[in-house]
């Protein structure tokens, strides 16, 4: 029997490599994107550890060629959603009383089958299916994906260690249970790291899941899922239930072992969630805990004293890089007037350099958005401010769909601040710009600030401490990760744990240890050696 006290150090972030020609690493990604493009792939679901094909398809396709499929998948109907239920509630026993040691073991397994033997097709799959350029999908589906896997078993160290006090006469414990029932995981399109995370983490502490996943990232959600099980995950724990989110939603929210869900995705489908859950709170066995990231509009604000050329790079990089589809990308600036001009010119300039087009033309810095219903949304609020007396269209503009759904980078120069652009989430590459007057530094904050309903990422340029600290202290609500210096986007698990509040989530930390607390039911344990054997007080029996 392994009785010994373990304690996981805290680990080294995952380097990120540089894909540069000639190196092997190019080539290898080279090599498994040429592999993924010159194959259709059955995606069936995975319940209970093992395959199940339902014959209802739906098809998974390259945004940048969507006439090119990857992969065809199995959709769950309610009947495979109760098979995935059941399948988490017969593998919950074994799996909450194994050592945390063990669980955390899989996971830095599965870290480890990541860095170096799928590294290349995690990243192929995030490429093809979510058009990720290299770069992109290396920080995400690779780096990110391995230090959630490893930070975490660092973080539960920390947990598990955090014991009340005891005396001579007493011993105190507390026990960090994993929830009561199942918890039902629902993940989104834009990072893959995001589709492990918000399942190994929650399995970690010792709960089993229900996992439904974007359809438009089922090709490297899948790959996850495979990775897991070689790692030794077992079969249960984790079950693999694509098809539509009304389907599943319904059937988990409808079972009285519903505890808990944890999800990315939009504001909308989370209020959904919350509303069908609340109507049924007297059904559960406990109290389900709801745990949500839910998007933004995020912001850079730039101060006089700010250098123009750093603003310029952190606008074009926050706003562009993976197409905006980010929910901390910066989808509006507020930019003094007295810097205006040259910051148009430096991001005109590098704009213009910017090339738009497939993720496995390695020169290519822009992709495709997600789908139709992206690239139709974005283009219809283009549309809205071409139409607008108040907005001007600084680059950009233009989307063209007939083979991949591509829209250019688009900046938007808005002289109404309140203007729709700059309220609401966008999700696509779309900046809004509005020019303020030096002078109204302080308004300009408390504009920023009231102006949406998110409050997930913000950042202030300025070289002028004081005025830096101003902005952190009136945009105290409006960012749950706040950057000085720095584009709004690129929070490092381990470094800026990640979540914001107001319409954005319950800003729950992913990349923490606050995330992993959510997911136990702690209970307080003491013994007391000598119990009492006489009812009386001491000052009675002086009598």
């Amino acid at each position: 029997m392994n009785n010994a006290s373990f304690y996981f150090e805290a680990p080294q972030s995952e380097p990120v490599l540089g894909y540069l020609r000639g190196s092997p690493e190019r080539a290898a990604l080279e090599s498994e994107l040429a592999r993924q493009s010159n194959e259709e792939l059955e995606i069936p679901l995975i319940i209970g550890g093992k395959e199940v094909r339902t014959g209802k398809l739906g098809k998974v396709v390259m945004p940048h060629d969507h006439g090119h499929v990857l992969a065809t998948y199995h959709m769950a109907t309610p009947r495979e959603v109760q098979m995935a239920i059941d399948a988490a509630m017969r593998a919950k026993e074994s799996w909450m009383t194994m050592s945390w040691i063990e669980r955390a073991a899989i996971t830095l397994k599965a870290a480890e089958l990541i860095s170096k033997k799928h590294r290349a097709r995690l990243n192929a799959a995030t490429m093809l299916g979510q058009d990720k350029n290299a770069y992109q999908a290396e920080i995400d589906a690779v780096c990110e994906t391995v230090d959630f896997l490893r930070w975490n078993a660092h973080f539960v160290s920390e947990i598990y260690a955090q014991q009340p006090r005891s005396q001579v006469d007493q011993l105190n414990r507390i026990e960090y249970r994993p929830l009561e029932g199942f918890v039902f995981t629902v993940t989104p399109f834009n990072f893959t790291a995001i589709g492990s995370n918000l399942n190994m983490s929650v399995a970690l502490m010792g709960n089993t899941v229900v996992w439904k996943p974007a359809t438009t990232s089922l090709l490297s959600n899948y790959a996850l899922m495979q990775i897991f099980e070689e790692a030794g995950l077992p079969p249960g724990v984790i079950n693999f239930v694509p098809g539509p989110g009304s389907t599943i939603g319904d059937a988990v929210i409808a079972h009285p072992e519903l505890a808990g869900i944890h999800f990315t995705g939009s504001n909308a489908t989370f209020n959904t969630l919350w509303h069908k859950v609340a109507g049924r709170l007297e059904s559960y066995k406990s109290y389900p805990k709801l745990v949500g990231e839910t998007g933004g509009k995020d912001f850079i604000f730039v101060h006089g004293s700010a250098d123009p050329q750093e603003v310029s790079v952190a606008l074009l990089r926050g706003a562009f890089e993976y197409q905006g589809q980010k929910c901390s990308a910066c989808s509006r600036a507020y930019v003094p007037s007295s810097l205006w001009q040259e910051v148009r010119q430096r991001l005109t300039t590098m704009l213009g350099e910017v090339k738009v087009g497939a993720p496995d033309d390695f020169d290519n810095f822009v992709n495709a958005v997600i789908d139709e219903r992206s690239f139709d949304n974005l283009m219809g609020y283009i549309a809205k401010a071409k139409d607008s007396k108040d907005v001007e269209v600084v680059f950009g503009g233009l989307g063209d769909k007939s083979r991949g759904y591509f829209v250019q980078p688009t900046v938007l120069l808005s002289r109404d601040p309140h203007f729709a652009t700059m309220r609401e989430e966008l999700f696509g590459p779309v900046l809004t710009i509005y020019v303020y007057e030096d002078a109204h530094y302080l308004e300009t904050l408390k504009l920023c600030d009231e102006t949406s309903p998110y409050a997930l990422t913000g950042a202030i340029f300025s070289k002028d401490r004081a005025a830096a600290v101003q902005a952190c202290q009136v945009l105290r609500y409006a960012a749950g990760n706040f950057y000085y210096n720095d584009k709004c986007t690129g929070a490092v698990v381990g470094m800026q744990p990640f979540g914001g509040a107001r319409a954005s989530g319950t800003n729950d930390k992913a990349g923490g240890p606050l995330n992993l607390l959510r997911w136990t039911s702690p209970r307080t344990v003491k013994e007391t050696f000598m119990p009492a054997t006489d009812y009386r007080y001491p000052y009675m029996l002086s009598r």
